[in-house]
């Protein structure tokens, strides 16, 4: 008999499978009529034969994720402003600016919603004037359909004009996931209102986003370039401004996720802070609900970008299947958790590069990563006693097997999304990823008390400004000719070949893995 878990596990994985169905093949109608009887009728039959009410339900899931998708599509077919892109003539529209703008040297893109249809535009603008959160414009311009290929950006979530490496990446069905289908390029702006009217949720959200901007300035008060733009990345997920140079060191040197709120990045993250607080001598029910706030707190400072509110959903959740401590039920919650998400936006399963890597870096370190502990178990016990988990040795190798579980799970994602491998990211990660929680708790204290004394803050940033150079020291090594490798046309065929062949090799090891005595 099928456990509950068990059997909700199967429908979630059909739900899924019914989203990919629908996105690579397109799904004609006759075919879900048929998926869905047959569902019903095998819950039918399951009065007599019980072993087919599983598979009905999975059907019924099946179905469900497969109409799922098929909304979704038809909203945005069916969206009343995208029905003016391209005719070439100038409309005139009024909205609210309803997330933080993306501020850059020379311009700035703001997100509006257009008061009549509840269309989102995305508008560039030159620089200045600047406009604010919640401020009420009216536009002039020309609306356009978001370009099929842009270049693409850096590791975690793709921002559009940033070249890094690889030829192009699908912008529109990006944008398309954020529910973004028209976009306006340099229109005439005209500022409304900036009397904002409030209500339960935009009010701290404003707040917060006021006092992430005196923190950025904090920042840059209390440091210099190339420190400044590193924590800023890091702490803020802001690197907008960050020089071509430092950038590309970053992508060649596999770094580049740190400086951005990327779904693997928080997911390792969240997973080292419960290493050192059980090195500390925390129980695991006390590191579960610190590492909790502590990833929480982060997407409050970095202003709860949707990007990095779905990588901290998932790292909880990873948390949380972390504590319940059984590989099964753990990655039973991971994809239960996926699946929620998708039900809420089906559109991230393809166009989501964050919820893929933050979903496989989950399942790297649930199944990979004992693997790893046990092999260096078997080698560092020759040399030294490590039983005591609070022993330093302990803790590097914990942190070491992490890093390398999640990166060997992401690097098909990554070559995919992004063209390109890093062959010494293995070795920086490993060298700067245990320094990074430290970084954010220190340069946080020093960019918050350098809001209430230039003393203070000075104080406090000289322990964050050796932890910085040490970062920067580590990617000015590795930066070489050599450090990228550069990949062409890659295939998403790539992708479950790998995974597969790394599932068959996790399955040999860890029989091999097992005592002897015990029959395996």
């Amino acid at each position: 008999m099928i456990s509950p878990s068990k059997a909700l596990f199967y429908c979630c994985i059909s739900f899924v499978v019914g989203i990919a169905l629908q996105s690579f093949i397109k799904i004609p109608q006759i075919f879900l009529w048929g998926f869905l009887l047959l569902g019903i009728f095998c819950i039918i039959v399951s009065f007599f034969k019980k072993k087919t009410l599983i598979a009905g339900f999975c059907l019924l899931f099946l179905v469900l994720g497969i109409m799922r998708l098929q909304v979704s599509e038809f909203s945005i077919l069916n969206d009343k402003l995208s029905s003016l892109n391209d005719l070439g003539d100038k409309v005139t529209l009024t909205g609210q600016i309803i997330s933080e703008p993306n501020v850059k040297d020379t311009s700035q893109t703001l997100r509006v919603k257009i008061a009549d249809t509840q269309s989102i535009v995305l508008v560039t603008l030159d620089r200045y004037p600047e406009y604010k959160y919640l401020d009420e414009i009216k536009i002039t311009g020309k609306l356009k359909s978001p370009a099929e290929l842009a270049a693409t950006p850096k590791a975690g979530e793709p921002r559009p004009g940033e070249k890094t490496g690889r030829e192009g990446f699908n912008y529109k069905n990006y944008l398309a996931k954020e529910g973004i289908y028209s976009v306006m390029g340099f229109p005439t702006t005209e500022l409304i209102s900036n009397g904002h009217g409030h209500n339960f949720f935009t009010y701290p959200y404003e707040k917060i986003l006021q006092f992430k901007e005196k923190l950025k300035t904090s920042i840059q008060f209390n440091f210099s370039p190339p420190q400044s733009f590193i924590l800023e990345g890091i702490l803020l997920g802001n690197d907008s401004n960050m020089p071509q140079e430092t950038r590309e060191k970053l992508n060649a040197t596999g770094l580049s996720h740190l400086t951005a709120i990327s779904g693997s990045n928080v997911i390792i993250l969240s997973g080292i802070m419960m290493i050192f607080l059980l090195g500390l001598g925390f129980w695991r029910g006390q590191a579960f609900y610190v590492s909790l706030i502590f990833i929480w707190l982060y997407i409050v400072i970095t202003g709860f970008p949707a990007s990095g509110v779905r990588a901290v959903i998932m790292a909880s959740v990873f948390l949380l299947a972390q504590n319940l401590g059984r590989q099964n039920t753990s990655s039973r919650v991971i994809v239960m958790a996926g699946a929620i998400m998708l039900l809420q936006n089906p559109l991230l399963l393809l166009h989501d590069a964050g919820f893929q890597l933050s979903f496989m870096a989950s399942m790297g370190i649930i199944y990979l990563k004992p693997v790893i502990d046990n092999f260096f178990r078997t080698i560092a016990q020759k040399f030294y006693d490590i039983k005591e988990s609070r022993l330093p040795g302990k803790i590097f190798l914990d942190i070491v097997s992490i890093t390398l579980a999640a990166q060997i799970f992401t690097l098909p994602l990554l070559a995919y999304h992004f063209n390109n491998i890093s062959l010494v990211s293995l070795a920086t990660n490993l060298l700067v990823i245990p320094i990074v929680d430290f970084v954010m708790i220190f340069g946080f204290l020093a960019a918050f008390l350098g809001m209430l004394s230039n003393v203070l803050g000075f104080i406090f940033s000289i322990p964050v400004w050796l932890l910085l150079s040490y970062f920067i020291k580590v990617m000015e090594i590795f930066y070489q000719p050599w450090s990228v490798a550069a990949l062409e046309n890659v295939s998403w065929l790539w992708m479950p070949i790998y995974y597969m062949a790394l599932a068959c090799v996790l399955r040999y090891l860890e029989k091999a893995q097992k005592p002897k005595f015990l029959g395996f």
